[in-house]
C-alpha cells in the first residue's frame, strides 16, 4: 500500500536529574556536596532510508519517545546520556508540526537530521555551593524533551514529473525511456501510485522521471486519484505534459491541456510557472494536419512540442535531449528549509502561569510557557536580551518573584538560565 501522508507523535527523552548528595570519607570533616548532573535525554533523529518508499509503517506506530537521561549519583558521578531514537524514512520526506505548520526537517540527503532535542541534564547541588551555602540540599531536576505532533509528507525526488489525463501514454513513456516497469493497461487509473524511472543519457548522464498518476478536472479540490500526488510533482524541476492529440477518447486536445494547467494551479500557483515541455502522443491514431494544429496552439504559448508515438518509441529520442539540455541548465531539486520557532510577541504572551520554588536563595522559575520561550532567546545579542527582559515584566514573573520573597542579589533559575535578580 502507497502510503504518503502520516501523522505521529515524537517525544525527546526528558534530562536526568541532579543528584543531592554528599562527600563522606573517614577521617574528612566537611566533605562538602558533591552531586553530580543528570545525563542528557535521548534526540528524536530522521534517517533517509532508500529501502523505504511509503509511510505505510507509521499507520500502525504513531508514538515515538526517546528514553529519558540517567540521574546523576554522589561522588560527582554524572548521569549517562541517553541513546537517541532513530526513526528511517523514505527519502524526500517533509516532516512539518501539524499546529503551526512550520517545516521542522526536509529529509533529502544521507545527513541525519535531529527533530527532537533531548533535555538537558539537571545540575546536581554541587553547584549550587558558596561560601554561604556550604551544604546546598537540592539540585535541579532534568529538563523536558522537546515533543511535536508532527505530520510525515512524502515528495518525490525527481528532476521531471510526467503529467496528463489518465490514459494518455505517460506509464508507457517511462517504461520505454527507463527500467520502470509500471503497470500498463486500456483503462483509467491504471497507475494509482507514483513510479520512479532512471533515464540514462550516457556514461556519466542520467536523470530521474516520475511518472504521477493521471489528474482529471478537479484534482486541485480532491476530485479523482491524481489529486493525492500533486504533491510529488512539487520537488519536480520540469514538467513534460503528455497529451493525446488524437483525441482517441473523446475528449479535446487543446481542452485537456488548458484543464490539467488550471488543475496545477489551483493546487500550487509556482507549478504553473514550473519550466514544461509538451509531448503529443498517439500521432498514430490521427492525421499530420491535425498535429501540427496542436503544435500551433502549444507553441503560441511558450512551449515546445514533441509528437511522440510512446509505444514505438518514435521521435522519443529528442524529446529525452531536450529533457536533458534543459535540466542542465535548471536550479537543483528544491530541498525545504527547516523554520525556526515563531517569536511571540508581548501581547501574545500576556499573563502566564509560572511556578515559583525558593531554595536557600536561588528561585527556581517553572512553566511550560517560559521552557518555549528562552529557547528563542539569543543571551548574546543585546536586544534580544532586551526582549526578555521585557517579556519578564509584561508576564508577571517579575511580580511573581516579589511576592516569593526574592531579593536583589538572589539567585534566578529558569532552566538552563541563570542570573542575579537586581530591582
Amino acid at each position: 500500500m502507497f502510503v504518503d501522508i502520516a501523522k505521529i507523535s515524537i517525544k525527546a527523552g526528558d534530562g536526568g536529574d541532579g543528584a543531592v548528595a554528599f562527600h563522606r570519607e573517614k577521617y574528612v570533616a566537611s566533605g562538602g556536596p558533591d552531586g553530580g548532573d543528570g545525563g542528557k535525554g535521548g534526540d528524536i533523529v530522521f534517517v533517509a532510508d532508500d529501502n523505504l518508499s511509503t509511510l505505510a509503517d507509521f499507520r500502525y506506530k504513531r508514538k515515538y519517545a526517546a528514553q529519558k537521561g540517567e540521574n546523576g549519583k554522589g561522588g560527582r558521578c554524572y548521569g549517562k546520556k541517553a541513546p537517541d531514537l532513530v526513526i528511517r524514512v523514505p527519502r524526500g520526506t517533509v516532516i512539518r508540526e501539524i499546529s503551526s505548520g512550520r517545516i521542522l526537517a526536509d529529509i533529502s540527503d544521507d545527513k541525519p537530521v535531529v527533530v527532537a532535542k533531548g533535555g538537558k541534564g539537571g545540575w546536581g547541588n554541587i553547584h549550587f555551593a558558596t561560601p554561604t551555602r556550604q551544604t546546598p540540599r537540592f539540585a535541579k531536576p532534568g529538563l523536558p524533551g522537546e515533543s511535536y505532533d508532527v505530520q510525515l509528507e512524502l515528495k518525490l525526488l525527481a528532476d521531471v514529473g510526467l503529467i496528463g489525463y489518465p490514459n494518455v501514454g505517460k506509464s508507457t513513456l517511462i517504461s520505454v525511456v527507463s527500467e520502470a516497469k509500471p503497470v500498463i493497461a486500456n483503462y483509467h487509473f491504471t497507475t494509482i501510485t507514483p513510479v520512479l524511472g532512471v533515464v540514462r543519457m550516457g556514461e556519466e548522464s542520467s536523470f530521474v522521471m516520475a511518472d504521477i498518476p493521471g489528474l482529471i478536472e478537479g484534482a486541485g479540490e480532491g476530485v479523482g486519484l491524481g489529486h493525492q500526488f500533486l504533491r510529488h510533482v512539487e520537488r519536480c524541476r520540469l514538467l513534460v505534459h503528455i497529451v493525446d492529440v488524437s483525441g482517441s477518447e473523446g475528449r479535446d486536445p487543446k481542452q485537456d491541456f488548458r484543464t490539467i494547467n488550471e488543475e496545477l494551479k489551483k493546487f500550487n500557483p509556482e507549478l504553473a510557472k514550473r519550466p514544461m515541455i509538451v509531448a503529443g502522443n498517439k500521432c498514430d491514431l490521427t492525421d499530420d494536419e491535425t498535429v501540427e494544429d496542436f503544435r500551433k496552439f502549444i507553441e503560441e504559448q511558450g512551449y515546445e512540442f514533441f509528437p511522440i508515438m510512446a509505444a514505438i518509441a518514435y521521435e522519443v529520442e529528442p524529446l529525452l535531449k531536450c529533457i536533458q539540455e534543459k535540466l542542465s541548465k535548471l536550479p537543483p531539486i528544491v530541498r525545504y528549509e527547516a523554520e525556526p520557532v515563531p517569536v511571540l510577541s508581548e501581547n501574545e504572551i500576556g499573563k502566564q502561569e509560572v511556578k515559583i520554588t525558593n531554595n536557600d536563595g536561588v528561585f527556581f522559575v517553572e512553566g511550560e510557557w517560559l521552557y518555549r520561550f528562552l529557547r528563542t532567546i539569543n543571551f548574546d545579542d543585546s536586544e534580544s536580551l532586551q526582549y526578555f527582559q521585557r517579556v519578564l515584566i509584561s508576564s508577571g514573573v517579575i511580580d511573581a518573584l516579589r511576592k516569593a520573597g526574592i531579593h536583589e542579589g538572589d539567585t534566578v533559575s529558569m532552566y538552563d538560565v541563570e542570573f542575579d535578580f537586581v530591582e
